[in-house]
């Protein structure tokens, strides 16, 4: 039924699915693509309130790898996304999910960065959190940033034009 490998994963993956599904926070819904593989998970954000997102559905996919949670999962925005921690290609970059350890650039604190003691579903309450407040400081995708920085009006339209896409408007 499952794929082989990462079975310390596997039952860990399963248990915070059965918490996401019993306990989802408000605006997320997050599980496995398929009940074959619970390395590959769907996740459905709702765009925070008092922000330009608000009103939107974003998809995303998080994969999480055969060692998890000693290492964090990657996600991958599956719609269009302008934000200034999201690259263009959809990947998110957030300090929750940046391996464990000391930042080699030394931008951010080891604490800051994944542990074993994070969870699905605070990934996706700090992609939430980072989605309304952008660290225009660690820019991922640079023309959002500058954008976000220097000319706020412009980047609201741009926002609210991904989240018309997002509700198939």
């Amino acid at each position: 039924m499952y794929k082989s490998g990462g079975s310390t994963a596997l039952k860990r993956l399963m248990t915070e699915y059965r918490e996401l599904s019993l306990h989802s926070p408000e605006g997320i819904t997050a599980g496995p693509i398929s009940e074959d593989n619970f390395f590959e998970w769907e996740a459905v954000i709702s765009g925070p309130p008092d922000t330009p997102f608000e009103g939107g559905i974003f998809t995303a996919t998080l994969t999480f790898p055969r060692d998890y949670p000693l290492n964090p999962p990657t996600m991958k925005f599956t719609c269009p996304m302008f934000h200034p921690n999201v690259y263009s290609n959809g990947v998110v970059c957030i300090s929750i999910l940046h391996p464990p350890g000391d930042d080699p650039n030394h931008y951010e604190s080891s604490s800051e960065r994944w542990s074993p003691v994070q969870s699905v579903e605070k990934i996706l309450l700090s992609v939430l959190s980072m989605i309304a407040e952008p660290n225009d400081e660690s820019g991922a995708n640079v023309d959002a940033s500058k954008m976000w920085r220097d000319d706020r009006k412009q980047y609201d339209a741009v926002v609210e034009e991904i989240v018309r896409k997002s509700l198939g408007l």
